[in-house]
């Protein structure tokens, strides 16, 4: 049965306290629902999730977060880092916000030919993005097997959240083909955006 902690009320960092808490005591596949009512601790409780392999999955639910946290592989009990007392949220410096397949107004084809040399060329600038977002006709690019595939999937593999709007993914009916990322949502799109120190969209 999957346990569940009201964190409401609490100030930084207690949460983690009770998530480090609930994680020593659940096997490997159990699953723990935190409810946070403030973003400093919904970002803190997720980190320290993650930083020891669990699968997060967060939730706006009214006024509170929900974080399902599954743990995914034995925890080693380890002592809290300085990052887990951190209780301001995280500042992403960059992230890129790809809304559509091509890039421009006029060929299409030219558009898509544009697209590839650009989403090619961003493992050779600097920085990269922490996060490359995709929605509307964008999420066709992480659902093909192709060069950009490839191309994103190196980017990953260096660190590169490839995050895809899941509303958008059924809406051209290609979910079950998405090759490369997670899925996301626009709560968290905007967030990401609301945080990062610059947003780049091609246009």
């Amino acid at each position: 049965m999957e346990q569940i902690l009201d964190c409401t009320g609490m100030e930084c960092p207690e949460p983690v306290v009770h998530t480090k808490n609930a994680l020593e005591t659940m096997s490997v596949g159990d699953t723990v629902l935190i409810i946070v009512d403030n973003n400093e601790s919904k970002h803190n409780v997720e980190r320290f999730a993650k930083n020891r392999g669990c699968a997060v999955v967060i939730q706006s639910v009214g006024d509170t977060f929900r974080l399902q946290i599954t743990k995914e592989k034995e925890d080693q009990n380890s002592p809290f880092a300085p990052e887990d007392y951190n209780c301001a949220p995280p500042k992403t410096e960059l992230i890129y916000v790809i809304t559509s397949e091509t890039i421009g107004k006029g060929d299409e084809d030219l558009g898509r030919i544009l697209m590839g040399a650009f989403i090619n060329t961003i493992s050779e600038t600097s920085p990269l993005p922490q996060k490359i977002f995709f929605y509307n006709s964008g999420v066709k690019l992480v659902a093909s097997d192709s060069e950009l595939t490839e191309s994103l999937k190196e980017l990953a593999s260096v660190g590169v959240e490839i995050l895809s709007c899941g509303t958008c993914l059924d809406f051209y009916n290609l979910k079950k083909e998405m090759r490369v990322g997670e899925l996301t949502n626009m709560y968290n799109i905007i967030e990401a955006m609301t945080q990062a120190t610059r947003t780049i969209t091609p246009c």
